[in-house]
């Protein structure tokens, strides 16, 4: 079968670390493990009204699973798994259902997407969310930490998109053009250069670049 034109896995990232080039240059790079991930379904315009593959990462015990999760698997005739994804691909008739997926589909000198929740940070306030600068703090300047105006003169309400104290975080953030710098096969590893969303253990994916065209 034919290299896929959209290419996607699903992974973990593992931590940060650095490594070095044969010029002796040290590179900051964040280790991720991808897949193995099996395709589960492959989604049609014609068919269901759009372009996806449903991937399942992380094989697990049956016992770990719900009856109605289970009855999915059972339906499709493929072993269970943990997570179940949906990723848009352009070509989805590039895959096959049954088809395994691994991190030799990206190879070194591609540029990745990466997609992943962010770390939360709780319910903060407005200094801390938007880096908004405080007051003076000698006495009597009764403006130490405040936030200043939320609306113009005249106005009744709050004007939406204010920047005011709230969850920071826990969001769905993609980092766009990192390159890969190493695929370990054996492994299932793949290093990517500068950082990733979330804290070490959090699920990724890990898609070609849209806007690199020569990646």
């Amino acid at each position: 079968m034919a290299a896929p034109t959209t290419k996607a896995i699903l992974g973990r990232k593992i931590g940060m670390t650095q490594i070095f080039t044969e010029n002796g240059e040290m590179v900051p790079v964040t280790v991720i493990r991808g897949g193995p991930c099996l395709v589960l379904n492959v989604r049609t315009k014609e068919k269901d009204g759009y372009d996806a593959i449903q991937l399942g990462f992380e094989r697990c015990k049956e016992s770990k699973l719900n009856k109605p999760q289970l009855g999915i698997f059972k339906k499709l005739g493929l072993p269970p798994f943990r997570i179940i994804k949906e990723v848009r691909v352009k070509n989805p008739l590039d895959y096959t259902k049954g088809q395994e997926i691994r991190v030799d589909i990206f190879q070194e000198g591609e540029f990745v997407d990466i997609t992943g929740k962010s770390k939360g940070h709780g319910f903060t306030g407005h200094i801390k969310r938007w880096n908004f600068s405080r007051g003076r703090m000698s006495h009597g300047s009764k403006f130490h930490r405040r936030r200043a105006s939320i609306g113009a003169g005249g106005v009744q309400h709050v004007m939406k998109g204010q920047k005011m104290a709230g969850r920071w975080g826990n969001e769905t953030i993609t980092v766009q053009n990192l390159k890969i710098v190493k695929v370990d096969k054996e492994k299932d590893l793949i290093l990517v250069k500068g950082a990733v969303p979330g804290p070490t253990g959090n699920l990724l994916i890990i898609r070609k670049a849209v806007k690199k065209l020569n990646a």
